[in-house]
């Protein structure tokens, strides 16, 4: 029996399985006991290893996609957020629409958790051994800006191409660089009716012409973000700031805007003299 556990032990190490390995001791135990049979005893050693192997790649693929911090469905405060259709919600995270290569649209005001939902599918999306890419809509665009000052603009498209799912968030909260719009419009026309995406944004379609600097680009994104789409509505206040809501005024809680308020201008410096602006 010596022999054989040291041949096991040496199969484990030259099959890199460290997991089983480490197990195979207990296991051999429990087979001597009667606690278990020999196919149980396999079947246990193998299942350590997998369980082992699929947490690190699960992890692996989590930071490679930018997922983290992960976020889950089941931790998603539906009751926060009762116009949300829970099972709507749920249908989405069967992942059917990466097969059809759809487009998922989150919009809302800020704090709805649009982010959270993007990030959780993503999330789900990554356990069932899909490639999941997450971005900013503003670092996506300043990286297809960078490959093409760097004249490496298809190999970046084809990279993003790449990605069972791209999570392209926060569309519209910061200004589009100059030729950003175009750069973005060749990504999705890439992508499309080839790979799914999600998006979410904090303004409704019918500004997205304001948000891309271009309505003529605009237009043509819509015409294919919105041919294979799921456009999810939410409506409510931000979830972020819940414990605060008692220093918001009601009237501002129950309107809140789909849009944030544009920043404070500036002030004038005033004349070196310090003689007053006439």
């Amino acid at each position: 029996m010596t022999e054989v556990l040291d041949r096991i032990r040496g199969a484990l190490v030259g099959l890199k399985m460290p997991r089983a390995l480490e197990a195979l001791d207990h296991t051999m135990q429990q087979l001597e006991k009667g606690e278990i049979t020999g196919i149980e005893a396999i079947d246990a050693l193998l299942a350590e290893e997998y369980a082992t192997r699929e947490t690190r790649r699960i992890d692996v693929a989590l930071l490679t996609a930018k997922l983290l911090p992960a976020k889950t469905l089941e931790s998603f405060d539906f009751s926060f957020q009762p116009s949300l259709d829970r099972e709507r919600i749920a249908a989405l995270a069967q992942l059917d629409f990466i097969r059809r290569a759809e487009v998922v649209h989150f919009l809302g005001p800020p704090g709805t958790g649009k982010s959270h939902l993007a990030t959780a599918l993503g999330v789900a999306a990554v356990k069932a051994g899909r490639q999941v890419y997450r971005a900013t809509l503003a670092d996506l665009i300043g990286g297809l800006a960078k490959a093409e000052r760097q004249g490496q603009l298809a190999e970046k498209i084809r990279f993003h191409s790449r990605a069972s799912l791209l999570i392209v968030d926060e569309i519209g909260y910061l200004p589009i660089t100059q030729g950003g719009a175009n750069l973005f419009f060749q990504l999705v026309n890439a992508r499309y009716e080839k790979g799914a995406m999600i998006l979410t944004s904090n303004r409704g379609f019918a500004e997205w012409g304001e948000v891309f600097g271009d309505p003529v680009v605009a237009t043509a994104l819509l015409d294919r973000l919105l041919h294979h789409a799921v456009v999810i509505q939410i409506e409510g206040a931000s979830y972020r700031i819940r414990s605060h809501a008692d220093l918001i005024p009601e009237h501002v809680r129950a309107n809140a805007p789909i849009t944030p308020p544009p920043p404070p201008k500036r002030r004038e410096r005033p004349p070196r003299n310090g003689a007053a602006n006439p």
